[in-house]
């Protein structure tokens, strides 16, 4: 079988180093132009360790896993809905459409359609760099990705063995150590302490403070954002569609600060009407950019290319198809031509803290939750997604391809998460030192 690990640890460093500002610069340097300064904080963040940079390099991942050998990857397999940046940081809590809080993935920026292996193999590697981080051996490594992969593997098989499964989900009622801690911890958020921190009451009246990362609109720019916002109303499933008092705007700022990903891309925060008109149930929206999906630039299929409207529409699409009872507030607009992502600012996500877990034996239970997680979110679309791109059984295939025997399956996975996280290291020196000797072009 073929290795891209092997491969690509046989490259000349000056070789490697090269083709990183290469894939980098191609995948960013419209966004680098319009906003450099964003992305030297962006490069600053990479630099500070391996896995801040392997987090911020998805478009490094996919060039080079799209040369890598896939014996699990079919017709079907191969056009599977993925999270596209399956990174061990990208999980948390969310409260569904029905009130209860679920512990899941919960970025899908980077979300498209690709070989089903990709989301596992960026999640192994990318818990194989932070267990190195944090000084745990080799086999204890091996031990903990083995964990996460052969639970994976069973969640699907439960998913294929009983069609009554797929309301499955981790909740409060079948979770225990640091996921339960994690939901019970979102219990306590509430949207009151979301709204005083980002807004301010003014003659009985809700809107944002000023503060950083928030700037006041002009006229025009204004008017474009609630053009974009009542087309946006028209992309909220009938379903999930509150009564006519709520949606009403109060305010509306430019925003950013949204994380690593998101240097150079506009975003806005709309202050909106809830339920009722008490002033505690107000909700604020992010309308943010939609950016190009890293798996987008390898996955050579304009059946999947053209099904999008643009990015926004593919990030909306793919957190419909990926999660169930999405939020109600998900959906999608234009400004300018440019496709933004709109969704509620919720209170009640919490992402996964890795920062109190330093031993193996207090990361086993969590990981075997991650792979059931993620084999969920392969396995269970909503049922308000889209399904003509991906027209059937997820789980039935994904367990054919791995067949009776998923030691074969497990053992690579182990093997490319040691390997490639071993590269990523290298690749995060060569990386500084492009960047700190201004080598990369744009900065």
């Amino acid at each position: 079988m073929a290795s891209i690990t092997r491969a690509l640890s046989d490259i000349d460093p000056k070789e490697r180093q090269a083709r990183i500002v290469e894939v980098l610069v191609e995948a960013f340097s419209d966004l680098m132009e319009r906003s450099p300064a964003e992305f030297r904080r962006r490069f600053r963040k990479m630099a500070s360790d391996p896995f801040a940079f392997y987090r911020g390099s998805a478009c490094l991942f996919y060039a080079d896993i799209v040369g890598d050998d896939d014996p699990w990857a079919d017709e079907r397999t191969a056009r599977v809905w993925i999270q596209g940046d399956l990174h061990a940081q990208n999980f948390g809590t969310y409260m569904n459409d029905d009130g209860v809080f679920v512990f899941d993935v919960n970025d899908f920026d980077e979300a498209y359609v690709g070989h089903f292996t990709w989301d596992v193999k960026r999640l192994v590697a990318s818990l194989a760099l932070l267990a190195w981080s944090k000084a745990i051996s080799d086999a204890d490594i091996r031990r903990l990705i083995e964990t996460y992969v052969r639970a994976y593997v069973d969640q699907v098989r439960k998913f294929a063995a009983s069609a009554g499964d797929h309301a499955f989900a981790l909740t409060l009622d079948n979770t225990e150590g640091h996921i339960r801690d994690v939901l019970i911890a979102a219990l306590s958020s509430t949207r009151i302490e979301l709204l005083e921190g980002k807004t301010l009451v003014d003659q009985h009246e809700r809107r944002f403070r000023e503060r950083s990362g928030v700037r006041r609109l002009g006229e025009e720019e204004r008017a474009k954002v609630e053009r974009a916002y009542q087309e946006y109303l028209q992309t909220i499933p009938k379903e999930k569609r509150f009564g006519s008092l709520t949606y009403q705007v109060k305010d509306i700022v430019g925003a950013s600060g949204f994380g690593i990903g998101s240097a150079g891309l506009s975003a806005y925060n709309i202050l909106v009407e809830g339920r009722s008109q008490a002033l505690e149930n107000d909700v604020i929206l992010s309308m943010k950019q939609g950016n190009v999906a890293a798996p987008s630039r390898v996955v050579d299929d304009p059946r999947i290319r053209e099904y999008f409207r643009h990015h926004g529409h593919r990030t909306a699409v793919s957190r419909r198809a990926l999660q169930a009872n999405t939020d109600p507030w998900l959906g999608y607009t234009e400004i300018d031509g440019v496709g933004f992502v709109v969704q509620e600012l919720s209170p009640y996500e919490a992402d996964l803290d890795w920062s109190g877990l330093t031993e193996p034996e207090d990361m086993i239970s969590l990981l075997d939750d991650l792979g059931r997680a993620t084999a969920k979110i392969h396995c269970v679309s909503d049922t308000d997604s889209d399904h003509t791109l991906v027209g059937f059984q997820v789980e039935d295939a994904i367990d054919a391809v791995i067949g009776p025997d998923e030691n074969a399956f497990v053992e690579a996975m182990v093997a490319f998460g040691t390997e490639y996280a071993a590269i990523v290291r290298d690749d995060h020196r060569l990386f500084v030192d492009a960047f700190r000797n201004g080598e990369i072009p744009g900065l």
